[in-house]
């Protein structure tokens, strides 16, 4: 931390892959989404939102390989939903980091002990996700 103090600007990245994989959706539907999976009372991981407009769900390692079939299997076409599960060796910023200029990338659910460590099978939000993301491409 002293380190990035004394950095002002200085952006940290995580590695997606090793210790969680990162579902990627629109800011608005991840708020939407976020609200209704904490009013079901899913076990939910850290949540971020970038400037740019994206949310971050992270969740455990392997979504991005189960994603497809998991979606398939949901009923869902993976190719109309704006989705996607970033890949292996990809990075995103932490939050509060400055995103290439454009503004800090801020928690939308920060990180908590149990959660940062184990976070959830992407299968337990995939479907809530999927039909936010749904409803929101139809409006």
């Amino acid at each position: 931390a002293a380190a990035w103090a004394g950095s002002p600007g200085a952006a940290v990245l995580l590695p997606v892959g090793r210790s969680f994989d990162v579902i990627e959706v629109g800011a608005t539907a991840g708020r939407q989404a976020l609200v209704r999976m904490e009013r079901m009372g899913l076990p939910l991981g850290p949540v971020a939102v970038t400037p740019h407009g994206r949310a971050h769900f992270l969740v455990a390692p392997g979504a991005f390989a189960e994603l497809p079939d998991l979606l398939y299997r949901m009923g869902w076409d993976g190719a109309r939903l704006d989705l996607r599960c970033l890949p292996p060796g990809s990075h995103i910023t932490a939050p509060p980091s400055d995103l290439a200029g454009l503004g800090p990338v801020r928690w939308l659910r920060p990180p908590e002990l149990g959660t940062a460590v184990r976070p959830p099978h992407a299968r337990l939000l995939l479907g809530t996700l999927a039909y936010v993301c749904h409803r929101s491409a139809a409006r």
